[in-house]
């Protein structure tokens, strides 16, 4: 029997997209015969099957050292174990496998800085983000498989990411394996509109000729909501057809708040708070934006266009590398410039136009199932613990 460990601070289905990853990877290899051990600092017991290993931080450390002595205590505990694979995600130092979720911090960072539009107080962030303590721990730790001889087998969710890989660190591209994040397509599908359309549009009075844009996200600023609602101010004052905003995730802040009424929104964009089942608002909205200052390969995308959403997100979203733009989607510039983005929204407005993006939507979000996930993966474990075998 193969022993994989995979180490992730929390293993839970309801952590965030990383962490549900992990424990769906996880179940996949324990049906196709894996033994399972998971490193980390909490479990919700899935699979069962999996031995789990607390790693035990003291709660009253600063964040750059938990992220450290995460790292060093899982480097520790797997001495003298014999793993066939042991999976990186970007928070540990030792591993065969490397599949990082978050992308290159360096350029990730430099990204994100553009949700704050003064200059003068992005050039500040920038300063502090170059000059912390943290930064340095966090590029110290995800730079460990570069440093390691022989160096893991590297995995990349997104072209981006890939090419963002390669070019910082120095390395041939082709050297990467590119497997795209996967999602369920039995829970998400075009068919949920038969089942679910129609309850959420009432309770929001969403009438059934508006256009719905979905805004999913807990990360508001980060994901773009500013040049959304600056974008929705464009397109209404166009006159153009009837819509609504729907921003699903994180409460509003309330300089968010001020501005929507200031651009007269207030009727137009509607904030749901959180849930526990995207798939209701998927099957009630018409098209997803995702204006992200950065994303290493959002899930939230694959999600909504495999449900008929067509996607409008920026470069710098891994996920547009499943776009094909003008077909399924539209791309926009980084960092997001409103009138870009109204005029991607426009097109929506036209129900011949937004029919056939939806059904070619689905078709690409189809395409990119857990199962295909899976099934590359193991086939790059399987290498890896068959190059392990003939090194014993």
């Amino acid at each position: 029997m193969k022993k994989i460990a995979l180490a992730i601070e929390d293993f839970s289905r309801y952590k965030g997209g990383a962490e549900s990853y992990a424990i769906s990877l996880a179940s996949s290899l324990v049906k196709k015969g894996w033994e399972i051990h998971l490193f980390g600092l909490s479990w919700d017991g899935e699979p069962h099957t999996a031995f789990f290993h607390r790693i035990k931080i003291p709660i009253f450390l600063p964040s750059c050292a938990k992220m450290i002595l995460f790292a060093l205590k899982h480097k520790e505990m797997l001495k003298g174990q014999d793993f066939d694979v042991i999976l990186g995600f970007g928070n540990t130092i030792w591993m065969n496998v490397y599949q990082s979720h978050g992308g290159v911090h360096r350029f990730s960072t430099a990204r994100k800085v553009y949700a704050e539009r003064n200059m003068i107080l992005r050039l500040i962030k920038r300063l502090i983000i170059t000059i912390s303590l943290k930064d340095k721990v966090r590029h110290w730790i995800e730079s460990a498989p570069f440093r390691i001889n022989p160096r893991p087998k590297i995995i990349a969710i997104s072209p981006m990411v890939r090419e963002d890989i390669a070019s910082f660190y120095g390395i041939n591209k082709e050297e990467i394996d590119l497997i795209y994040n996967g999602i369920d397509t039995k829970k998400y599908n075009i068919g949920l509109r038969e089942r679910l359309r129609g309850s959420i549009r009432q309770q929001l009075g969403i009438k059934d000729n508006d256009i719905a844009y979905l805004f999913m996200s807990y990360d508001l600023k980060k994901k773009g909501i500013v040049p959304l609602i600056e974008a929705a101010a464009q397109l209404k004052k166009l006159d153009a057809g009837n819509f609504k905003v729907l921003a699903v995730g994180e409460h509003p802040y309330p300089s968010l708040l001020r501005r929507i009424v200031e651009l007269g929104l207030d009727d137009t964009v509607v904030f749901t708070g959180p849930t526990k089942t995207p798939e209701e608002y998927y099957a009630n909205c018409d098209v997803l934006v995702l204006p992200t200052f950065y994303d290493a390969c959002s899930l939230v995308v694959i999600e909504a266009m495999s449900c008929g959403l067509p996607a409008i997100t920026t470069i710098y979203n891994g996920a547009a590398g499943i776009i094909t733009h003008g077909k399924d989607g539209y791309i926009i510039s980084h960092p997001p410039v409103p009138a870009e983005l109204a005029e991607a929204m426009k097109g929506f407005l036209s129900s011949e136009k937004l029919e056939r993006m939806s059904k070619e939507a689905s078709l690409t979000g189809q395409r990119y199932s857990l199962e295909r996930n899976h099934l590359e993966m193991l086939r790059v474990f399987s290498e890896v613990a068959g190059v392990a075998s003939r090194a014993e």
